[in-house]
């Protein structure tokens, strides 16, 4: 971390574009200004500000480095605003894949609040893994075997493959009434997991010959998007599309999954204390996983 007085004193620099407005937002003289500042420079081992003007403006880096730390001030404003208004309330962060955070988790969102309305979630997107040591993500919903070290693993479900299509498919010239229906519609591949298919159709005992239509997506999100849409049928997961099948977004043509070997797990940093508000989510997870 670097020195926070004269991080603070740069950010009112910067922002003010002066040192002398500087001064007097913060009750300082503009040589102490001045002086922090160039501790500041001196930490960094970077020249933030040119002083060979008569009014000392940003360097290229300086404008880099105040735009960063802009947001994290911005931030801390925030949670300090929030503190005050909601001094009841408790905040659990939560990194989360897109996937289960757009199609598992805010669909159910409403039930969390309504059960716990004096706990604010504060909920991120991201695919990797999280180095809680850095930041202040207090638990993650990961997606694997549940070998990851140094952390705190709770099982949550674990993860079939089935077939989802839009209902419109069974209307069609070619409706599906069996596996081998799938050789007249496309299939819908994720990107980097193209043998999911292959295995499916082994199970289904289908011959894995005559599938001439295809398409790939990145994820596994745009893919099921894709066959509501009507553009074929992907293999989705159960879990995950139950929402959109209850709704009748999506049918399961046929009821044959394909096992994965990989599970949904809800971790936390090791030798952490867990809140009572981090204990309340967690138990409303795993309870959710079991509906």
């Amino acid at each position: 971390m670097p020195p926070l007085k004269p991080l603070r004193v740069f950010e009112s620099a910067a922002r003010n574009k002066s040192f002398n407005a500087a001064a007097q937002e913060l009750f300082i003289t503009s040589s102490a200004v001045s002086h922090q500042v160039k501790a500041l420079e001196q930490y960094l081992g970077l020249s933030l500000f040119d002083r060979k003007k008569r009014k000392a403006e940003l360097t290229p880096i300086g404008e880099k480095y105040f735009t960063l730390i802009k947001q994290v001030f911005n931030e801390l404003e925030i949670a300090t605003q929030r503190i005050v208004d909601n001094p009841e309330t408790d905040i659990v962060t939560i990194s989360v894949a897109p996937n289960f955070l757009v199609r598992w988790l805010m669909p159910r969102m409403k039930s969390f609040q309504q059960r716990y309305p004096d706990i604010e979630l504060q909920i991120s997107a991201s695919n990797g893994l999280v180095d809680f040591n850095k930041t202040n993500v207090d638990m993650a919903i990961y997606y694997g075997h549940g070998d990851w070290h140094d952390i705190e693993v709770t099982f949550l479900n674990h993860v079939y493959l089935v077939p989802v299509c839009s209902p419109k498919l069974l209307d069609s010239e070619h409706p599906l009434e069996t596996p081998e229906d799938l050789k007249c519609h496309t299939l819908i591949h994720v990107s980097k997991r193209l043998h999911e298919w292959s295995e499916w159709l082994e199970i289904a005992r289908v011959k894995n010959k005559g599938f001439d239509h295809g398409l790939q997506l990145s994820s596994s999100q745009l893919a099921t998007a894709a066959a509501q849409e009507g553009l074929g049928v992907a293999l989705g997961d159960s879990t995950l599309s139950s929402e959109e099948i209850a709704q009748g977004k999506l049918i399961m043509p046929f009821d044959i999954q394909l096992d994965t070997h990989k599970s949904f797990y809800l971790v936390y940093q090791k030798g952490k204390p867990v809140s009572s508000s981090m204990q309340a989510f967690k138990s409303w997870v795993i309870e959710e996983m079991q509906h």
